[in-house]
């Protein structure tokens, strides 16, 4: 690790490695590069490979919280070898009025910022709010001249009202105080700037726990006479507002979300948490770390929720042409079989049953597949989790935020592949769409291998099937599947953004010099492989999450305040 204003000094020789490490990459990952492409190099040696499976399996403690005001369950997710029980808290529009008892010591909540969660999670609140007849009220918080001004105005919030202020007057006069700027914006920020006006027993609200890894890295941590709580949606902001207003005429919507309670100075901590979290709609609720959910979040966007998927599609996308296919035809094989069949067998049935699906030569494509594609993807999953861990990820993102006026984060859908997607979903017919065994191969050896490295660093099965499994199937691939991939990687967070930018190529580069390679030399199956993947216990708490599913799927298009369209993430 380096401090920020440091950097390591680089050999000429390690300069150049570096360079042609970057090349290869690039033209790996270009739209333009000629098809069947292959950088050389890239293998994992045999010692990586031992250093990789000899890391210790860390078993995590059960989640068990206790709450005076809802009735938790306690649901038993998997069993041998790796029985674990957790409790959760399921939510529902039934459960709102128990809200007001949550709140009952909370006269003020400011939402600072207008990103992807504030103004789902604003607009959320205020209906719940109003429906259970509690006289909180909630009050935006935005630096004076922001332009998001006007997209808060648009939903309802008002100066004249007092529900749309400066953020640092909110501040000041908030009981709990959701922090939902960008991550990079919170380390600048943060101990200088809100933490001193926070008034003492106010709980401060995170929906990421990417401050405490920033604070942690400083040598600082938070005010001692304050609470901090967090709920995380399982979603980007759009689809936990567009859930919510579905709720409204349909029962059983919604998005769900973790909560951690990182301190609790009042002895109200947990209880305002979970009264936040029913109040925005989340119809499952389980308890994390602030920890544990930044490594797992961070850590899940750069893999099978946008970095990987983008990774893969853009290989798979010129291995298919490179066979004979048309452009037209290798996109309806490649991203709209992600999409559309894959992850939504995934979303009711779970992962296990896409491989249930395929019989005889396409079962076959599938275990060449997956056997192809597994290690790759966990060699750089381990290394995206090891990043995130120790910080490196973290310092990455703030430092891009640093000079991030001077260059800001363009849109990725000018190129061929995704220019290719838009005339591919305007002529789609839905039941026509293909379930590609080598793409189900691949994308299922990625979300295992995501799955493994989560639960060998001890995160408890709840939060790998949510961050992993759930947000991928029923939050992002909805839209990715509407609107396209390149829509939904322009669409999400500061930080999610940045990093699927980042690691896309990795993907694309491990895919296109191993998987790929492996499959053209014929290879073959790894039996042990394939048989510890029908084993895995993560089935089991799929099988489990998927019961706990709402019957509503999201709507991505019609009329909604969710403001999911592109012109709210790239205004000036």
């Amino acid at each position: 690790d380096f401090p920020l204003q440091m950097e390591p000094e680089l050999t000429m020789a390690t300069k150049a490695v570096v360079a042609c490490a970057l090349a290869g990459t690039a033209a790996a990952f270009s739209g333009l590069a000629p098809v069947g492409l292959k950088p050389s190099g890239g293998k994992l040696t045999n010692q990586r490979l031992q250093l990789r499976s000899a890391r210790p399996e860390k078993k995590t403690s059960p989640k068990m919280f206790e709450t005076s005001i809802f009735k938790k369950e306690t649901i038993q997710f998997t069993v041998a070898p790796d029985p674990t029980s957790e409790d959760i808290l399921r939510g529902g529009r039934d459960k709102f009025p128990l809200v007001k008892e949550a709140l009952k010591d909370v006269k003020q909540i400011g939402v600072i910022g207008w990103g992807s969660q504030a103004p789902a999670q604003a607009q959320n609140l205020k209906d719940t709010l109003a429906e259970i007849g509690h006289d909180c009220k909630v009050t935006i918080g935005l630096r004076k001249g922001s332009p998001s001004w006007q997209a808060a105005e648009a939903v309802g919030f008002s100066v004249a009202d007092g529900t749309l202020a400066e953020q640092f007057e909110v501040t000041k006069n908030a009981d709990l105080v959701m922090l939902l700027i960008s991550d990079a914006a919170q380390a600048t920020d943060y101990k200088e700037k809100f933490e001193p006006l926070l008034k003492k027993g106010a709980t401060l609200g995170l929906s990421h726990g990417f401050l405490l890894g920033h604070l942690e890295s400083v040598g600082q941590k938070f005010r001692d006479d304050i609470n901090v709580v967090l709920v995380a949606p399982k979603g980007m902001g759009p689809s936990v507002r567009r859930l919510y207003e579905q709720g409204k005429e349909v029962g059983g919507s919604g998005i769900n979300a973790s909560f951690g309670v990182h301190q609790d100075a009042t002895g109200k901590a947990t209880d305002i948490a979970l009264g936040w979290a029913i109040a925005i709609g989340s119809p499952f609720i389980f308890e994390t770390t602030l920890k544990d959910e930044y490594c797992s979040d961070i850590y899940g966007e750069r893999g099978i929720l946008l970095g990987a998927v983008h990774g893969m599609v853009e290989v798979l996308f010129r291995r298919y042409i490179s066979q004979g296919m048309t452009p037209e035809e290798a996109f309806n094989q490649s991203c709209e079989s992600i999409t559309g069949p894959i992850t939504k067998m995934i979303s009711k049935q779970g992962i296990k049953a896409v491989y249930e699906q395929f019989k005889g030569e396409d079962l076959k494509k599938f275990e060449e597949a997956y056997s192809a594609a597994y290690t790759p993807s966990k060699d750089v999953l381990q290394e995206i989790y090891d990043e995130v861990k120790c910080g490196n990820e973290i310092r990455s993102v703030i430092m891009h935020g640093q000079r991030f006026s001077k260059y800001p984060i363009g849109k990725i859908d000018g190129t061929y592949t995704w220019a290719i997607g838009e005339k591919v979903r305007a002529a789609r017919v839905e039941e026509k769409i293909p379930l590609n065994p080598t793409t189900a191969g691949f994308y299922v050896a990625c979300m295992m291998a995501q799955i493994d490295v989560l639960r060998e660093a001890g995160h408890q099965y709840t939060e790998i099937v949510n961050e992993s499994v759930i947000e991928a199937v029923d939050s992002l691939c909805p839209y990715m599947h509407a609107k396209g991939v390149a829509f939904m990687v322009d669409n999400c967070s500061f930080t999610a953004r940045l990093g699927s930018r980042k690691w896309a190529p990795r993907f694309d580069y491990m895919f296109e010099q191993q998987a790929c390679n492996d499959l053209d030399n014929n290879k073959g199956i790894n039996s042990a492989m394939i048989e510890k993947f029908k084993s895995n216990p993560v089935h089991t708490a799929v099988s489990e999450c998927c019961k706990l599913r709402p019957s509503v799927d999201i709507s991505t298009t019609g009329a909604s305040t969710a403001q999911d369209d592109l012109k709210f993430t790239f205004r000036q």
